[in-house]
């Protein structure tokens, strides 16, 4: 108030500015709207609170007095068709990082007690940070050694390093020497890059998954459901009481059609060797066995594969990681001629009666070619020509069925496609035509490229798993079933059948008997008491002239093939060698000898003393030839 005795015009300005009524009554107006705004601010954060959102701020308020602990479901385990264990689980620890609870100083202390590297753990956290929640905890090590376990027990026990927990972990247990590895894969946690594709949309960055082979393809089936264990903590992250337990769900059992007992004949067959084998039952498709070589140890996957193991893969000049069973595409060699015979039968570009002259070689548009025996064969008829795969005889039959039949009739035994076996990433290989040189090359067909192509040369590709598919197909009368790996109670799908003229089929099927019991290229594949039926073939990986003017024919030596089958009339096994660098065809009949023998020993009781003692001793070995 202003005091009476003093003149109003000896009053200060700014004590008649606050006695003025009005300014009291913007005063009490400013108080009054900030008042009715912080109620209202108040409000809406009680409204968001309990009608908004309540059940996220339960949820933060429940987390920080509870700790939920994963439960690791185990994958399935993968059986043989006898029910015999391939890959199975071991039980181990993992340890977990809860990042609530984490103090950057302790990460290098972490990852020294672990034998981790500091810099790839900083760059998962990291990783983890931009994906996933801070409460949900982290896996980074598994299966922990003995000295590992005592690190991290001395650590928790003091309490100095909250943010670790031990938790039960299921660890893949792969067969020893890499067994079958190509066939099973691995598994691995998933990527950045995987999951933005579609096939893995639906996990989540830190999720173990199928990574190749059956693990891969049969994924969801083999993968289970992660349970939780709840329990309630302190303000230091100490478990203080079990509240409870959701069990996690095992992944299902899967039976392959594989048969150990070939499998591993196959994989002895390999040893040190490059190369692929394949076995299938021609009557269903199923795959009883498949080996690839160079192989892998897929253990070394199971626990997080260590960055230099995976360079030392990735950069081995040997590729142990490719399939070649179902991606090394490369030419076939002689084992394409009874696919050409088929050709030449069934057009009518020739008979059985068709023969010409071998003098070692034959003049085609202004090219001469040699066929692998130097001397020649003489007068070479339809079976002799496949008994004894004389390049000159089929050289003619190229040349009369042109490149566009030659193609059709490769594609109709299924070459130039994926043959569909449940299995990820299979290669198709390559059916050259006039078409396809005109598509791809912008150029035309010329005669003499056919001449090539005749004998599995040229730009014609096949992988072991088609050349098995086509040649069992074939010997079955033109009825292909779709390879598969899985045991099933339906083959996948109904099989491609081809009206082929039952004679012309029998005629090239002899001819194949004759291959490995008639003094024929294939003579190392003979069974005293079975009758196999095979063709030999050797693919030079470039011509004659360029081996010599690089100097590369030690480096670049003939890929050596055998694919052969039994018994002759309905078939119940195919099988396929690839043998890299074997030099002659001949070479790589031993293998496909000893898993139809292991087939037959284990499986047919035809080999009785009275067929053996008929069936005479066993052929010797053919003289060296190229095919």
């Amino acid at each position: 108030m202003i005091p009476p005795e003093l003149d109003k015009d000896e009053i200060p300005p700014k004590l008649r500015e606050r006695d003025d009524p009005k300014f009291a009554a913007g005063r009490i107006a400013f108080f009054q709207y900030l008042t009715v705004a912080v109620f209202l601010f108040l409000l809406s954060g009680f409204w968001d609170l309990q009608i908004g959102n309540p059940d996220y701020y339960s949820e933060r308020a429940e987390r920080n007095r509870i700790k939920a602990l994963p439960i690791l479901a185990p994958r399935g385990k993968i059986l043989d068709r006898d029910g015999r264990i391939i890959v199975d689980n071991h039980a181990s620890y993992s340890l977990i990082l809860s990042r609530e609870n984490l103090k950057p100083e302790h990460l290098k202390t972490i990852a020294e007690g672990l034998d981790l590297d500091y810099e790839d753990l900083l760059a998962r956290l990291r990783r983890f940070e931009r994906t996933r929640p801070k409460y949900e905890p982290i896996i980074i090590k598994e299966e922990l050694t003995p000295g590992e376990l005592a690190f991290v027990e001395a650590h928790r026990h003091n309490e100095s390093f909250p943010e670790m927990e031990l938790i039960h972990a299921h660890r893949r247990l792969y067969p020893k020497n890499g067994l079958a590895a190509h066939v099973i894969g691995y598994i691995g946690e998933v990527s950045e890059a995987e999951l933005n594709t579609l096939e893995f949309a639906r996990y989540r960055q830190g999720d173990v998954i199928g990574k190749a082979g059956i693990e891969r393809y049969y994924n969801r089936t083999l993968m289970g459901v992660d349970g939780q264990r709840r329990v309630v903590v302190d303000s230091l992250g100490r478990e203080r009481e079990l509240i409870g337990i959701q069990e996690a769900t095992p992944g299902q059992d899967l039976q392959l059609t594989l048969d150990l007992d070939l499998q591993v004949v196959a994989e002895l067959a390999m040893e040190g060797r490059r190369g692929a084998v394949v076995a299938l039952d021609p009557r269903n498709g199923e795959v009883l066995a498949m080996v690839s070589r160079p192989a892998f140890d897929p253990n070394k996957f199971a626990g997080r594969i260590r960055s230099g193991d995976w360079q030392a893969l990735v950069e081995d000049p040997e590729r142990p990681l490719l399939n070649r069973a179902i991606q090394a595409q490369l030419a076939p060699g002689s084992t394409f001629k009874p696919v050409v015979a088929l050709a030449a039968l069934e057009t009518g570009a020739v008979d059985e009666d068709f023969s010409v002259h071998c003098p070692g070689g034959a003049t085609f548009y202004g090219r001469y070619f040699k066929c692998h025996l130097r001397g020649g064969h003489g007068a070479v008829g339809f079976y002799k020509g496949m008994v004894q795969s004389c390049d000159v005889y089929f050289y003619n039959l190229g040349n009369r069925l042109g490149i566009d039949k030659i193609a059709e009739y490769a594609e109709l035994v299924g070459f130039g496609r994926k043959t569909g076996i449940d299995l990820p990433h299979e290669a198709a290989g390559l059916v050259p035509s006039s078409s396809w040189k005109v598509r791809t090359l912008r150029q035309k067909w010329y005669a003499g490229e056919t001449i090539s192509v005749a004998i599995g040369q040229g730009a014609l590709t096949v992988t072991p798993l088609q050349l098995a598919y086509a040649i069992g197909g074939l010997a079955m009368g033109g009825v292909w079933h779709t390879p598969h790996l899985v045991k099933q109670a339906h083959p996948p799908g109904s099989p491609r059948v081809a009206p082929l003229n039952p004679d012309h089929v029998a005629e090239i099927v002899n001819s194949l008997y004759g291959v490995v019991n008639d003094g024929g290229t294939g003579a190392r594949a003979r069974i005293p008491g079975i009758e196999v039926c095979g063709k030999t073939g050797t693919a030079q990986l470039a011509s004659n002239a360029v081996l010599k003017t690089a100097k590369l024919a030690d480096v670049l030596k003939d890929n050596a093939w055998f694919v052969g089958f039994a018994p002759r009339q309905q078939p119940e096994i195919v099988v396929v060698a690839l043998y890299e660098g074997g030099e002659h065809g001949y070479l790589a009949a031993p293998i496909v000898r000893d898993v139809i023998k292991a087939y037959f020993d284990k499986h047919s009781p035809r080999r009785t003393p009275e067929v053996l003692a008929a069936a005479g001793p066993a052929g010797a070995p053919v003289a060296a030839s190229r095919n």
